[in-house]
């Protein structure tokens, strides 16, 4: 005789749905923000935060936290979102909100729509390898940017950079001209309204005075044999040397020449078999993906400035 099956109510067992009848978890959908935050570390600084998020019915898609112990200072990134039909307050009105939550905590924080894109201006020289990527990047949505200017002490990619629509300004730079340069470019920041300025080979230094009114919102891009292959042709010092290895670092600009903060590094591996021009198609491989990293994290809310050091949160 066939015993009868148990039921799942008298033996504790959870029934196994069929594959017909298994539910797809329900993509929350409405508008998606991204809270940074930083201040000193205390207990229950999380808690402060997805506290808030509550109350306002919001759904964590992504949170990223780094708690620095030795320098008593803590980092968080949250991407959330308000799904429908919560009423849906803005990015004004959220920071309006937080903003008393951020005082008592003494942080600094911002709060952004996470499809919004930030507003960059590139400068530019001879080599176009880094403003191409960049472009074509920003073009395709795979950067959160928008490349509202270009800026160049040379006419060169004026065709290049008009194709895509976008202002082209030639600003010649001499020893003379350079206050009156300068000063053209920061017009064209204030014009523009630009959250970033990235150097993608600019060749040319920045005053201590233009890189102080850029703090935290310029990033420039080198090859990383620095400090030992200095002035020209670095690639072709580095051939006679016989390196092994390729890279580039974007970082911060600061009145340090290319010492600044440390964003995105990047390292391909050569060998004996590399000549000079090997050594500098690897290397404009190696800028162009350090560059457009640092210009992504920045874009994305995922950086930190503390001091001489950054934080990246991703």
């Amino acid at each position: 005789m066939t015993e009868p099956a148990a039921s799942s109510a008298t033996t504790g067992a959870v029934p196994i749905p069929t594959a017909g009848h298994i539910a797809e978890a329900e993509v929350p959908v409405g508008a998606e923000y991204v809270l940074t935050l930083d201040c000193a570390e205390r207990a229950g600084l999380v808690h402060v935060v997805t506290g808030f998020l509550r109350q306002h019915e919001g759904d964590i898609l992504e949170l990223k936290v780094f708690d620095d112990f030795r320098a008593g200072h803590f980092f968080l990134r949250v991407h959330f979102v308000i799904a429908t039909p919560h009423p849906d307050p803005g990015a004004e009105g959220l920071r309006s909100s937080f903003a008393g939550v951020a005082e008592g905590l003494d942080a600094q924080f911002e709060i952004r729509e996470a499809a919004s894109a930030r507003r960059v201006l590139v400068m530019v020289s001879k080599f176009a390898h880094g403003l191409n990527d960049l472009l074509f990047r920003a073009r395709t949505g795979d950067l959160r940017a928008e490349i509202v200017a270009v800026v160049s002490n040379h006419p060169d990619h004026r065709a290049l950079v008009e194709w895509h629509g976008i202002p082209f300004f030639h600003v010649p730079l001499t020893r003379d001209t350079k206050p009156e340069a300068e000063a053209r470019l920061l017009d064209l920041v204030e014009r523009f309204e630009v959250e970033l300025v990235v150097l993608a080979r600019y060749m040319q230094i920045l005053s201590d005075d233009l890189t102080r009114k850029l703090a935290g919102r310029a990033i420039n891009i080198h090859h990383s044999f620095l400090p030992s292959f200095k002035g020209a042709r670095p690639y072709h010092q580095a051939y006679e040397r016989g390196v092994k290895t390729v890279g580039a670092t974007a970082h911060y600009v600061s009145s340090d020449l290319d010492e600044g903060p440390i964003i995105s590094q990047t390292v391909q591996e050569v060998d004996h078999a590399f000549g000079p021009e090997e050594l500098v198609a690897a290397g404009r491989d190696t800028e162009c993906k350090a560059l457009s990293n640092a210009v992504r994290w920045h874009c994305e809310g995922r950086v930190f400035l503390h001091g001489n050091r950054t934080v990246v949160l991703r």
